[in-house]
């Protein structure tokens, strides 16, 4: 086991150099270890063991036998306090020798007794077959209504013989039951103590921490190390005011963390944090090797039994899509009044949140959720809508992220005026950064796409040269509402990739606000305020021209 020595001094610790040896004769000292902190990573987690003991002067061994199996030995450290000078050699964890139970020779008496006892039954077993199918030979062999010299016996000793053969065989039947099911008692009682007998895996790492001190002390030993599975995810509660005349829009912006681990351990009664730092990253970035340029040799691939051809290569040969392992949590209205909220420190490259009091999540008990952070936010509201593929308005609610921690991609749960209208995904937002955040539908405002010419044809002075595609639509947008509200209604018009394909925009259409939204080549947005009650038309024509010996098709860009 590669030995692993620590790199953190306190005022009252002095830690050796590295891979410092113990003395050959140096005391084996057992002690317990408790979690007291745990930093949740979105990839994994840190956590801090405590361990208190008084030691002795000389050369020791700590012997902790109660750490997880899945930590990672290369992170292990070790820092503490301790009431005179204390140093600390080599650390190393590995697993504990199987341990062998205590009453071994008395497990073995037991079985050997077990399979004495089930061999008796067993003759007995064998004692009662044998009677059963006497009896049942005796009443097939035995002419019973024909005595010894040919006369016919009385009907009483058919009778008799009949009963004695019937008590005989149900006799048998008897004890070869009573023997079978005392048999499998006795087998269930064997397999039990054999599986006592064997020597029990370790379900816990030894780690052992080579201590020196001048003097008997007392000292208390902070063990940090990493483990893998554990987890957060963020999560949001978004909950939209949607004002009044004498009140403005307000957000309420809950932030969460949804924890879950499967370390093998219980994290209980422990300071806990969240942290954004990704651990299973790696330090670095990837090397770029050199890309070379060849042709193509193809070569077919076999799947479960079938050639596939080039597409069906690429499809069989690409990475599966991640599952979304985000799971849904909600809490009541009785208990948002009592959640409290983590504290955070927001430095250069990372956030963490650090959850007040002590917190206990258990190894494999599903999700918890905790509250990380409130804050309120007065917010832009507006109409967004895409007619061409759905009519209607829908509410959106957008707001400068001011907050120093980044908002994290999560799940978002939506409310409406108090109303769970449903959810939704926040994208990653740095500070400065727009939000926007869709709040359902607007009943009151009414949305209508309509085509108002589509015409496919030729064009040419005298020869026909070319094909064309031209089409015009109106959306018109009414305001049901009795006071203005801002409306953004989205489009798109066609792009052309190749010199010979000619797409342009026509001069009966209403000019965009914006083109290329959010550089989404094509995408249009026409953004105005609606006043209360009013009626507004926006036009849309384009024209697409291309060769007359070719087809085209419009194809939703990647």
């Amino acid at each position: 086991m590669r030995k692993i020595t620590n790199c953190l001094v306190t005022t009252s610790l002095v830690l050796a150099g590295a891979l410092v040896a113990g003395p050959l004769h140096a005391a084996n000292l057992d002690a317990a270890s408790q979690v007291d902190a745990v930093t949740v990573y979105p990839d994994g987690a840190s956590v801090t063991r405590v361990i208190t003991l008084d030691l002795p002067a000389g050369d020791n061994t700590l012997v902790a036998k109660d750490f997880p199996m899945g930590l990672d030995p290369s992170s292990l450290r070790v820092e503490g306090e301790a009431g005179g000078r204390l140093t600390i050699g080599a650390i190393d964890a590995r697993p504990p020798r199987p341990v062998e139970p205590a009453n071994l020779p008395e497990i073995d008496r037991r079985i050997e007794a077990l399979r004495d006892q089930r061999e008796d039954l067993q003759g007995i077993i064998a004692s009662a077959e044998a009677r059963r199918k006497f009896a049942e030979h005796f009443a097939e062999a035995s002419p019973v209504g024909i005595g010894e010299k040919g006369e016919a016996r009385p009907v009483s000793e058919w009778r008799a013989a009949f009963s004695a053969v019937g008590d005989e065989v149900a006799t048998a039947a008897t004890a070869i039951r009573d023997a079978a099911r005392k048999q499998r008692d006795i087998d269930r009682e064997i397999a039990r103590l054999e599986a006592d007998r064997a020597a029990k895996p370790p379900s816990k790492l030894e780690v052992r921490i080579e201590l020196a001190s001048a003097a008997a002390t007392r000292a208390t030993l902070r063990v940090t190390y990493a483990v893998r599975n554990a987890r957060w995810m963020p999560l949001y509660d978004a909950r939209l005011d949607t004002g009044a005349k004498d009140r403005k829009p307000a957000i309420e912006l809950v932030r969460r963390a949804e924890i879950t681990q499967s370390t093998g351990e219980d994290w209980s009664n422990v300071a806990l944090a969240v942290s954004t730092v990704r651990v299973a990253r790696g330090g670095s970035a990837p090397d770029l090797h050199s890309l070379i340029v060849q042709y193509p040799q193809p070569r077919p691939v076999a799947v479960a039994g079938k050639v596939l051809d080039s597409v069906q290569q690429r499809a069989a040969l690409a990475p599966a899509p991640a599952a979304d392992a985000l799971r849904e949590f909600r809490l009541g209205a009785g208990a948002l009044i009592a959640e409290q909220e983590a504290t955070a420190d927001v430095g250069a490259f990372q956030a963490t949140f650090k959850i007040p009091g002590r917190v206990s999540v258990s190894a494999n008990e599903g999700a918890k959720s905790l509250r990380i952070s409130t804050v309120t936010i007065a917010p832009d509201l507006a109409i967004r809508a895409v007619p061409a593929i759905d009519p209607t308005a829908f509410l959106e609610a957008s707001f400068v992220q001011s907050d120093e921690a980044p908002l994290l991609p999560g799940q978002v749960s939506i409310y409406r005026d108090g109303i769970f209208v449903g959810r939704s995904r926040m994208a990653t937002a740095a500070k400065d950064e727009t939000v926007r955040l869709g709040f359902g539908a607007d009943d009151k405002v009414k949305i209508e796409r309509t085509v108002v010419k589509r015409n496919e044809g030729s064009a040419g002075l005298i020869v026909t040269t070319s094909k064309t595609d031209e089409r015009a639509f109106k959306t018109t947008v009414r305001n049901g509402h009795d006071f203005p509200i801002k409306v953004a209604i989205q489009d798109q018009l066609p792009v052309s990739e190749n010199d010979d394909i000619v797409v342009e925009m026509l001069s009966s259409s209403t000019p965009a606000t914006t083109t290329n939204l959010r550089d989404k080549r094509g995408v249009l947005e026409w953004a105005f305020e609606a006043k209360a009650g009013e009626v507004r038309d926006i036009n849309f024509a384009w024209r697409m021209r291309w060769p007359k010996d070719k087809g085209v098709v419009m194809v939703p860009a990647g």
